[in-house]
């Protein structure tokens, strides 16, 4: 790249916006810099162009930016097939060897996934909000994303939880589940698949909170909607009869439910087979 003056002794305009952005050498933005400071017509260019740039980023946050869907509902939708994925019992065929065709085959399918839901995350962050979108295909999701659903509650007291009418989980209005299935990148999965579940159950003292719901689903993973009403309704009993303490079992359900499942049902897989629909 080559320092240039014009006739008049004057920076150009692309190395006034260069020497803005500290993307000039260092040889090159000391002159730049020292001709700056004693030329008031190139200082009022480069305070000309930083205006307009300033004008045009505020314009597009102001216009643009509302019109575009966040991208991070497709990003923890992916996260949490990832890791599913990760948790899922490795099939007896691919243990023979750890670069089996199977073994090949399954990395191959995980990269395709991985390509296709960043291709599908951008087409769906940069169209316009006028434009015909698809329509995000309904999958399993057994885990909740952290960053959206970390889990919320409404008591911590022992009384009220164990003297209450054993709540089961509320029917969750249909505004707030269709801006939970928003959040997790599927704004037009069949309801009926999912339960917008409470991270923490009500009978655990867990809040309405859009921060305690997450899309679960019912019958297509292992580890679905019905197996975790099973442990929650462990941990209600174990709380109401002195077992547990009421925080302990809060934390163990928010942090990492399917753990939780394995620690206080004593296995490593559910007891159970969860019915299909």
């Amino acid at each position: 790249m080559t320092f240039m003056l014009s006739q008049e002794s004057h920076l150009s305009d692309q190395d006034l916006l260069l020497a803005g952005d500290g993307e000039l050498p260092p040889d090159q933005a000391v002159r730049a810099a020292t001709h700056l400071s004693g030329c008031w017509s190139c200082r009022a260019r480069k305070q000309e162009m930083e205006e307009a740039i300033a004008d045009f980023v505020r314009l597009h946050r102001g216009t643009l930016d509302p019109l575009l869907p966040s991208a991070a509902g497709p990003r923890a939708l992916l996260k949490a097939q990832l890791a599913q994925m990760a948790s899922a019992p490795q099939p007896w065929w691919t243990r023979w060897s750890q670069i089996s065709p199977v073994t090949q085959a399954w990395r191959q399918a995980a990269a395709a996934l991985l390509l296709v839901a960043v291709v599908a995350a951008g087409y769906y962050h940069w169209v316009p909000a006028s434009a015909s979108r698809p329509s995000f295909r309904s999958v399993p999701v057994s885990f909740p994303e952290p960053s959206l659903t970390p889990g919320a509650v409404a008591t911590v007291s022992r009384e009220q939880v164990c003297m209450s009418a054993r709540p089961k989980n509320r029917t969750v209005p249909v505004s707030l589940q269709h801006a939970v299935f928003e959040e997790y990148g599927i704004p037009r999965a069949e309801p009926r698949a999912y339960e917008v579940d409470y991270l923490i159950t009500p009978a655990l003292g867990g809040s309405d909170d859009i921060r305690n719901l997450w899309p679960q689903s019912y019958s297509s993973a292992v580890w679905n909607a019905r197996v975790k009403d099973a442990l929650e309704d462990r941990l209600h009993d174990l709380v109401c009869d002195g077992s547990l303490d009421l925080v302990a079992a809060q934390h163990d359900i928010s942090s990492d439910w399917i753990a939780a499942y394995k620690k206080y049902f004593h296995t490593d897989k559910p007891l159970e087979a969860a019915p299909q629909n």
